[in-house]
């Protein structure tokens, strides 16, 4: 659904699941109500069925999205067979107040869970991204959340303004898993004169801030860029499967906003 609000000059888009059934449509009235931003394994493992299910929450007294992924049976849409790929994205069908372009600042909050098993292999378990679309560097995203098998695991944020990409801060990975974490992340698109880049990390239960992270210094915009998107999801290498488990991943409230 959309709730558009024009507090402090803002535009605001919100996903909600709500357990109606049409999970995958819900989603794409909200982010691209002419188009199709679910990326999923449904047709590697059609057995199980959506890969993108909604349940009732306890913990947050309201419904919640899981994004399942199993480590024999998925891979990445029937393209690429290295990887695993349950996400959902913004992207050009979407709304242009949905996209990233330069000289705008945009929040983006989510609320998601790690199961308290949940692992992490050597290779890349992305849970977020900042991606480009157009432009030569747009297989590179700019911003990444990622886990990673570490001593001690550990959950990265990682940083590309052209194509070579760099750690910028972690966290132990143990401080997300098992709660339901607030992220806040808040982007001023633009080269580095102009952009910042801000990330909160909250856990719920208690409201204690498990990452606060803000740079000035970065440049937040890829070269020839059209705009820039958010993705959330589990997308993860199948190269360290030894390393993996079926997992859940659950997210609630998407929340995008553009200030004017």
């Amino acid at each position: 659904m959309y709730l558009f609000s024009l507090t402090n000059f803002a535009q605001t888009t919100i996903l909600k699941a709500n357990a109606k059934g049409n999970t995958y449509q819900l989603i794409n009235r909200a982010l691209a109500p002419k188009g199709d931003v679910v990326e999923t394994p449904d047709c590697a493992h059609p057995d199980f069925g959506e890969h993108i299910t909604e349940e009732w929450d306890e913990t947050l007294q309201s419904y919640v999205f899981n994004f399942h992924i199993h480590t024999n049976e998925d891979n990445d849409r029937c393209k690429n067979f290295d990887r695993q790929r349950t996400e959902i994205k913004t992207y050009g069908n979407s709304p242009k107040e949905l996209l990233g372009y330069q000289g705008e600042t945009v929040i983006y909050k989510w609320k998601f869970k790690l199961d308290a098993s949940f692992q992490a292999s050597y290779k890349f378990t992305h849970l977020h991204q900042i991606k480009a679309v157009g432009g030569s560097e747009s297989g590179m995203p700019l911003i990444t959340l990622t886990a990673r098998q570490s001593s001690p695991d550990k959950l990265q944020l990682l940083y590309a303004d052209h194509k070579n990409q760099k750690e910028l801060t972690y966290i132990k990975l143990s401080l997300l898993k098992g709660k339901w974490i607030e992220a806040k992340e808040k982007i001023v698109y633009g080269e580095k004169a102009t952009a910042s880049y801000q990330l909160t990390l909250t856990q719920i239960d208690n409201d204690k801030q498990i990452l606060d992270y803000s740079n000035e210094n970065l440049s937040m915009w890829k070269t020839d860029a059209k705009f820039l998107r958010p993705k959330w999801g589990i997308y993860r290498s199948i190269l360290d499967t030894s390393n993996l488990r079926n997992e859940i991943v659950k997210f609630a409230d998407f929340s995008i906003e553009k200030m004017n």
